[in-house]
């Protein structure tokens, strides 16, 4: 019987380049896949030629394949990755210490918002960062922090032109594709051509040395969100929800496409955002509109870290608009929530650097 070529991918899909700290097929290091009666014959590139590591690998994946296909033979050749090949991949992202992408599964729970008073709260604790805005139909980014009609230019890096992101008064680096679109024009774009224009602005930008980048993307789990997978060396992912129950049952789908075997992105953590309604003039009120504690209840069954409340005030909106998101305005009512919810997202991110890096020790 011909073993199932989805199956045998699922389950390469669970063994990770140690050295690449990604997965070989997302990696494109599974080559020859040839499925016929009783065999199975492939081809694995492997980044670190070590005689350990090749061991270790040859034994992940034939010993995977054994268990899953027990009356199966097992013809499998590992070759090393060209050492040109290595220092590419390793060019994306190089300089930058932490990649967080900012996720929701439905749209208009404030993700955006949640991404640009995040960077926010960052800079002010003196961190370098930077914002790529990979809602590819919805960019907003540009309009919350007033850089509109700004576009990127060209610079030349060791021989290679690359695109510079634009700079925000508040210090903040940032890309979007609303720098390349106009402003009330529809973005009509298939996947994979939205796809290739998120991965020119992870790999065709000059984004230097920082301490993070936050990747804002649309809502959904499709084309876009496995590209960026592929692409970017991600750190962690935190997931954005109101606390309805609509919202939830997306943002589980979130929580879900980050934890497969092929994706294996650590979750830093959930916050809820619109959490209760206070009126600018009565500031110890709150009113739970959408519901009360849907994504910390939901954090807590999925054993992911909680990171916050943000409250829905009109001054968040205002200052959005304005182009100056409310961790900039001293007098916000939000202060208090993003200041925290900052300093949870940066020990929560170690946490899982710490933890990812133990299970491949």
């Amino acid at each position: 019987m011909v073993p199932d070529r989805g199956e045998v991918l699922e389950l390469l899909g669970t063994i990770n380049d140690i050295d690449m700290n990604k997965d070989i097929v997302s990696l494109n290091f599974v080559d020859d896949l040839i499925l016929s009666d009783d065999k199975i014959s492939l081809t694995v590139t492997i980044s670190n030629p070590a005689l350990h590591a090749r061991r270790k690998l040859q034994d992940a994946v034939t010993n995977g394949l054994k268990e899953k296909f027990p009356n199966t033979e097992i013809a499998l050749t590992i070759k090393a990755l060209p050492a040109e090949a290595k220092k590419t991949r390793r060019r994306v992202l190089p300089e930058v210490k932490n990649v967080i992408a900012i996720a929701s599964g439905k749209g208009g729970v404030g993700k955006s918002t949640v991404t640009a008073n995040l960077a926010g709260g960052l800079i002010k604790r003196g961190y370098t960062v930077g914002i790529i805005d990979a809602d590819i139909y919805g960019p907003s980014m540009p309009t919350m922090f007033d850089v509109v009609g700004e576009r990127p230019y060209m610079v030349d890096v060791d021989g290679k032109s690359l695109i510079q992101p634009v700079k925000t008064k508040y210090g903040i680096d940032l890309l979007s594709i609303g720098f390349f679109t106009e402003q009330d024009n529809a973005v009509v774009w298939r996947g994979p051509m939205a796809s290739k224009a998120l991965t020119q602005m992870i790999t065709d930008a000059h984004w230097g040395d920082l301490d993070y980048v936050l990747i804002d993307l649309p809502p959904g789990t499709g084309d876009i969100h496995l590209s960026l997978v592929q692409t970017a060396p991600l750190d962690a992912a935190v997931i954005v929800s109101t606390p309805q129950e609509v919202a939830l049952a997306d943002a589980r789908k979130g929580i879900n496409m980050f934890k497969l075997d092929s994706i294996n992105v650590p979750i830093a953590g959930i916050v809820e955002n619109m959490s209760w309604f206070t009126p600018e003039e009565l500031p110890d009120n709150k009113y739970f509109i959408f519901g009360r504690d849907g994504a910390k209840n939901l954090a807590l069954g999925t054993d992911v870290p909680f990171l916050g409340h943000l409250p829905l005030i009109q001054s968040i909106r205002e200052a959005g608009d304005a182009g100056c998101p409310a961790v900039f305005q001293e007098n916000s009512l939000l202060l208090s929530y993003i200041d925290d919810m900052v300093d949870k997202l940066i020990e929560s991110v170690k946490e899982c650097k710490e933890s990812k890096k133990a299970q491949h020790a």
